[in-house]
C-alpha cells in the first residue's frame, strides 16, 4: 500500500506520522497521481501546528508533481502518463493521491517534475503578488523580506525582470549572497542593520511603494515605516509568528497606507486564473529569467526533519520531498 505523512493532532514535527493509506479509484473530475516530488512550504508548518486550523486527521503538503496513473469518468483534459503539477488542495505528502482536475495543470516540456513541485505554490504566489496584488512596473523600488527564501528568490528575480529595483532583507551574510544572485540590488542583513534606516537611505527618504512581507510579527512595524505615503503593505506570511492586535488607525498616521493579507486560493479560485498563473510561471522559468534553486531534498518519509530545518531557518531556496 502507498504511504503518506499524516497528522491526527496539531503540534510540532513529532506529530507527523509516516503510514500506509488507502487510495481509491478516481471519481468524476479526479486524477490518480503517483507523486514524483512534493514541495515544502511554511504554510505546511502553520497547518501542522494549528495556526491555520484544518479538520483532522489530514495529509500535509500544498504543492507537488507526479504522473497520472488513472483518470476519472468523463475526464478529457488529461490522460494516463501525463506529468502534472498542483498547488492546493492539501495532500501532497503522499506517494499516491487523488487530485481534482480543476486544480491540476500539465507540466510543459522542458520543466522537470522536481522544479514543478518546487514552484507551484511559491511561484504562483510570486505571480499574484507582483502581477495582481501590486503590479510591479519598471522603475519601481520594492522591498522584499526573506529574499533568500523560496518565495523570495522567485519574487526578486521576477521583479527584476520587470524592471524593478529590489531591496531584500536576509538574516545572514550567506543569505545576502543568495539574495544578490536573485536580483536584489540592495541587501539588508537584519542581524546588524536597521531596516527602516537603510530603506530610507536607499530611497533618499521617499520610502517604497510596496513591501512584500512573508515574515510577519518581527518585521510588520518596520515594513509600515518603510512605505511611502499611499504605499501598500502586503502581508502574505507569518514565518516569525502572526501579527496580532493591529490598530488600523496606524495606517492613516503613516501616510494613508494600504494593508492587504492575500492568499493564493483567492487569486486562483477560477480555473482560468490558475491556468494563467501556471502558464506565466512556467514561461518565466523556461526563459531563464527566473532560476529555481532546489537547495535541499529529503526523503518524503523524513518530512518531519524537513519541517524542523525549515523552522530553524536552516534552509535556503526551495526544498522538495522525494518518495
Amino acid at each position: 500500500m502507498p504511504h503518506a505523512i499524516r497528522i491526527y493532532e496539531n503540534g510540532g514535527p513529532e506529530k507527523m506520522r509516516w503510514e500506509e493509506v488507502q487510495v481509491g479509484a478516481p471519481g468524476p473530475g479526479q486524477l490518480l497521481v503517483r507523486t514524483t516530488a512534493a514541495g515544502l512550504n511554511f504554510i505546511d508548518t502553520y497547518q501542522r501546528s494549528g495556526l491555520y486550523p484544518l479538520p483532522l486527521p489530514l495529509t500535509l503538503g500544498m504543492e507537488g508533481a507526479g504522473v497520472v496513473e488513472a483518470v476519472g469518468p468523463k475526464v478529457k483534459e488529461f490522460k494516463v502518463g501525463d506529468h502534472v503539477a498542483y498547488a492546493q488542495p492539501i495532500g501532497a505528502y503522499a506517494e499516491l493521491c487523488l487530485r481534482p482536475v480543476e486544480r491540476t495543470v500539465k507540466i510543459p516540456a522542458g520543466i522537470d517534475d522536481r522544479i514543478a513541485a518546487a514552484i507551484m505554490l511559491k511561484g504562483m504566489t510570486a505571480w499574484y503578488l507582483i502581477h495582481r496584488t501590486y503590479k510591479v512596473k519598471k522603475g519601481d523600488t520594492i522591498l522584499v523580506h526573506a529574499a533568500a527564501g523560496g518565495v523570495g528568490q522567485i519574487l526578486c528575480q521576477w521583479a527584476k525582470a520587470l524592471g524593478a529595483t529590489v531591496i531584500g532583507t536576509v538574516g545572514s551574510d550567506e543569505k545576502a549572497a543568495i539574495a544578490k544572485k536573485c536580483g536584489c540590488k540592495h541587501v539588508i542583513v537584519t542581524a546588524r542593520e536597521k531596516i527602516v534606516e537603510r530603506v530610507k537611505e536607499i530611497t533618499k527618504g521617499k520610502g517604497v511603494p510596496v513591501v512584500y512581507d512573508g515574515v510577519g510579527k518581527d518585521t510588520f512595524a518596520d515594513s509600515l515605516d518603510c512605505l511611502a505615503p499611499l504605499g501598500m503593505m502586503v502581508s502574505f506570511g507569518n514565518a516569525s509568528g502572526a501579527v496580532t492586535q493591529f490598530n488600523p488607525g496606524i495606517l492613516a498616521q503613516k501616510g494613508s497606507l494600504f494593508l492587504t493579507r492575500p492568499t493564493l486560493v483567492n487569486y486562483t479560485s477560477k480555473r482560468e486564473d490558475l491556468v494563467a498563473a501556471a502558464r506565466a510561471l512556467f514561461a518565466v522559468v523556461k526563459s531563464k529569467k527566473v532560476k529555481i534553486s532546489i537547495n535541499q531534498t529529503y526523503p518524503l518519509r523524513d518530512a518531519a526533519q524537513a519541517h524542523i530545518d525549515l523552522e530553524a531557518r536552516k534552509t535556503t531556496g526551495s526544498t522538495v520531498l522525494l518518495p
